[in-house]
């Protein structure tokens, strides 16, 4: 259950893709929890199955949250780490030991580095991408609830003042 105040701001905006659950917190409106005890289902199983609550889920995360265009530069970066790493080992194996790696330990070295660099890259250009998205969605800074003793009324719509 909504209010119809949550309601009428909801409907201003115009996104294609709504995630309504995240929306009704964005708004920012007072929420309370009611309990109650629902009875059986009498129609059978649920019709909403795992393949649908995946999908929602999945929105979820993409309309509130840059965390999997993060995963990228953070796979990248430890990429990257991890071959410097194995780099210095073999090279220490190399020069103050007698053992040394042979042969698939230089590729493995390159194909670790290079793939935490294009990783590391994918990872901006996902923030960017990030950033486009939210621009896009057009989404006000805030919501004007009231305004008291400033001479104006609330337009319909939205409220933003950006000074």
């Amino acid at each position: 259950m909504i209010d119809r105040k949550v309601c009428d701001e909801m409907k201003k905006i115009h996104e294609k893709n709504r995630f309504v659950r995240g929306l009704v917190s964005w708004v920012g409106y007072r929420q309370t929890a009611i309990e109650y005890v629902r009875d059986e289902r009498l129609a059978g199983e649920t019709k909403y199955p795992l393949k649908k609550m995946l999908k929602l889920s999945i929105d979820g995360m993409t309309s509130f949250s840059y965390k999997p265009l993060k995963l990228s530069s953070y796979a990248g970066g430890l990429f990257s780490i991890v071959g410097f790493l194995y780099m210095f080992f073999v090279l220490y194996l190399k020069l103050f030991t007698h053992r040394t790696v042979t042969g698939g330990a230089s590729i493995i070295i390159i194909q670790l580095l290079f793939s935490g660099v294009v990783l590391l890259m994918l990872g901006i250009i996902g923030e960017y991408i990030g950033r486009i998205y939210d621009e896009t969605k057009d989404r006000p800074l805030y919501i004007v609830r009231e305004c008291h003793g400033m001479g104006m009324e609330p337009k319909k719509g939205i409220q933003q003042y950006i000074n």
